[in-house]
């Protein structure tokens, strides 16, 4: 008997009394394992590894919802999709609303505007310029809409498509709209702009204009005419004369050659990249 005591000690080491009484044995100290009489099967399955039995009888993931089972990965959930998705478009569509009706980045695709825009230039154009009360003045550098008056008719686009279309092409990833020219305002509506006087520069209303941003070698004019612009057009020009279409060569077109205010765009304002070309491309030309 005393051999029997000792071995019953030493299996029941390390259980915790209960009430001051003797020793406990294994199976009473771990209720889990022996479910009393009458209790429930849901209290022996939460007693044996955090499953408990569902309505059909059939054992169910732990947790409140369901979603996610012990040993699997969660679901996605519809709520988190719904947000990825909000913060992804509203960004985009703040940022197509700005390029619409605020700023917008321009990729120069042509000499005409050399030195002072190169190919290849992204130039922020103010689209708010002109439209609270500004002016459109002599020797801004505007982009504007040459359709049915620099190039054909082509395919009329709204403010949001020319927007998308100009902004995938400023990033590398589209071609420039086929329809929009950059080109600087050498006179305005009721000006009288002649080519040339006796040192060869351009006149405006009989006083001559001096042009800094002229191309090194280039005169102001290799064709010689005399207009009267009418009145809501704009007279146009390139810096590099000898490489720019402009209203030079329409003169024989409805309009001669000018462009409707209403066609304007916006005015550059900035070259923003590259950066080591950064620098205002705004004019005065008196």
């Amino acid at each position: 008997m005393a051999d029997t005591d000792a071995h019953r000690t030493e299996r029941d080491r390390g259980v915790t009394p209960s009430g001051g009484g003797g020793p406990r044995s294994r199976s009473v100290a771990f209720t889990g394992r022996t479910s009393a009489p009458g209790a429930s099967s849901g209290t022996t399955g939460n007693a044996r590894g955090g499953r408990h039995v569902g309505p059909t009888g059939e054992n169910s993931p732990a947790g409140v919802d369901g979603s996610r089972d012990a040993d699997g990965p969660r679901r996605p959930s519809r709520t988190g999709g719904r947000r990825r998705a909000l913060l992804m478009g509203v960004p985009l569509v703040v940022f197509l609303l700005i390029g619409s009706y605020v700023a917008q980045p321009f990729v120069i695709p042509s000499r005409s505007m050399q030195t002072t825009l190169e190919v290849g230039d992204r130039v922020l154009v103010n689209k708010l310029a002109y439209r609270f009360g500004g002016e459109i003045r002599r020797g801004d550098v505007v982009v504007f809409d040459g359709t049915g008056i620099f190039s054909g008719e082509g395919d009329p686009v709204g403010p949001p498509m020319r927007t998308v279309r100009t902004l995938a092409s400023s990033v590398g990833i589209g071609r420039a709209p086929a329809h929009d020219y950059v080109k600087r305002v050498i006179g305005v509506g009721g000006d009288r702009v002649r080519c040339c006087d006796e040192r060869g520069r351009l006149e405006i209303n009989e006083a001559p204009l001096e042009e800094p941003w002229l191309h090194p070698g280039n005169t102001a004019s290799e064709v010689e005419f005399d207009i009267r612009v009418p009145e809501g057009r704009l007279w146009v020009m390139g810096d590099h004369r000898s490489d720019s279409v402009d209203s030079r060569d329409l003169l024989g077109r409805p309009g001669g050659g000018t462009v409707p205010e209403d066609r304007v765009i916006g005015r550059a304002e900035v070259i923003v990249w590259p950066l080591d070309r950064h620098a205002s491309v705004r004019g005065t030309g008196g």
